[in-house]
């Protein structure tokens, strides 16, 4: 609706992880090395958390990307399964058969698919999304997933990327075997005053904004100011309120968006939450 009147290319703050958006502050830099360096050098075990919002799953489809054909990968983003459907949904992720074969088999499958990558000088790598999610019993099933290896190598990259739940979880007595072996962790923060700005400008410029100056969309101090209060510097929560005060914008026919536009979206979506 606002994309015409602004003149814009996409909505620049939909809350769908499209990573053609993603914005890369100092610690999401530090993100992507850990984990592209847990994957280059073959760690086994990576994890990454953060707060709800953060930009978690974003920076993963970025990864993805990065990734490109460097790597065979599989993503699993609702891991709330059983150890059997979690092992089934992996090896179908790989683009296995599954068929009725039992956990022996669906193992065996994985195994030998992974030593055919593992010989061909190509790597595996397995992304769960949401890991906070995963029960106990499937965490362990993760952990002998992470038991295929070579005599020299580990033959699957397994990034667990969650909210912070996720670490006290793996801080139980019972799990103590998989924590050890993660060796590579991150946890991703929110942003600061200064980074909300830069990130605003960023989705905004993705989206086509600055080409025409004469209609381009921007969001004035008081309006950056108002939109981190609100925010705490939460990516999701920053696009949910920046979207609704370009609506607002829309409506009241201005291109320049400030603080009563954002107070004015605010209490929208707090009526709507």
């Amino acid at each position: 609706m606002y994309t015409d009147y602004f003149k814009l290319a996409a909505e620049p703050f939909n809350l769908t992880p499209d990573p053609h958006f993603l914005f890369l502050t100092a610690r999401h830099e530090e993100a992507m090395s850990h984990l592209l360096f847990g994957i280059g050098h073959r760690k086994g075990f990576i994890c990454l958390t953060g707060e709800v919002g953060s930009g978690k799953t974003t920076l993963c489809r970025a990864l993805l990307n990065q990734l490109g054909t460097s790597a065979q990968t599989a993503l699993i983003l609702n891991p709330a399964l059983s150890p059997g459907q979690l092992l089934r949904a992996i090896v179908s992720e790989f683009g296995l058969p599954t068929g009725r074969a039992d956990r022996f088999d669906l193992l065996k499958r994985l195994n030998e698919h992974l030593l055919a990558i593992n010989a061909d000088g190509g790597n595996a790598v397995l992304i769960i999304d949401e890991a906070q999610d995963l029960s106990v019993p499937a965490l362990e099933m993760v952990r002998l997933l992470g038991n295929l290896e070579t005599e020299q190598q580990k033959l699957l990259q397994i990034v667990l990327v969650g909210q912070p739940e996720l670490r006290d979880t793996l801080a139980r007595p019972s799990l103590r075997q998989l924590a050890q072996r993660i060796t590579v962790r991150y946890h991703l923060g929110t942003l600061n005053a200064h980074e909300t700005e830069g990130y605003l400008r960023h989705r905004l410029s993705k989206a086509g904004a600055g080409k025409d100056e004469d209609t381009t969309v921007r969001f004035d101090r008081s309006a950056v100011r108002e939109i981190y209060r609100f925010s705490h510097g939460t990516a999701r929560l920053i696009n949910a309120i920046s979207d609704k005060a370009l609506l607002a914008g829309y409506v009241y026919q201005t291109r320049t968006i400030n603080r009563d536009l954002v107070r004015m979206a605010a209490r929208e979506f707090r009526e709507a939450a």
